[in-house]
């Protein structure tokens, strides 16, 4: 599964207003701002704080 190049531009962190960066192996798009990650179910961005994972430092940095 993969995110599209358009839509992945446009797609902004909820928290913070930062950019996103997908993470195809975990199916997540990460916000390195905010410290978490966001859940893809069946190609949809899950953009709820409440949905996120806290990211582990030493599994972020890619």
């Amino acid at each position: 599964m993969t995110i599209d190049a358009w839509l992945l531009e446009r797609l902004v962190c909820p928290a913070t207003r930062t950019p996103l960066r997908y993470d195809a192996e975990r199916e997540e798009l990460v916000s390195e701002a905010a410290g978490v990650a966001y859940p893809v179910r069946d190609g949809v961005p899950v953009l709820l704080v409440e949905a996120a994972r806290p990211l582990d430092t030493a599994s972020s940095r890619t």
